[in-house]
């Protein structure tokens, strides 16, 4: 199992999405780069992960 270390959200008037999405890049770097070292193509996986995310926003928007 692989353990993130995420800072928590920014406090007043930060920029939650961009605070995050700095916490997030180096992981989807690593796991793209492994991807590729494996032989896959750099752009699937990257479309996988839009991919994934835009399921994941969906699927919770139900839970509202």
């Amino acid at each position: 199992m692989m353990t993130f270390n995420f800072e928590g959200p920014p406090v007043g008037d930060g920029d939650a999405p961009a605070d995050c999405q700095d916490q997030l890049l180096p992981l989807v770097n690593e796991i793209v780069q492994a991807a590729v070292a494996a032989g896959w193509k750099r752009d699937d996986v990257l479309l996988a992960f839009v991919e994934l995310a835009w399921d994941l926003y969906e699927n919770r928007r139900g839970d509202l």
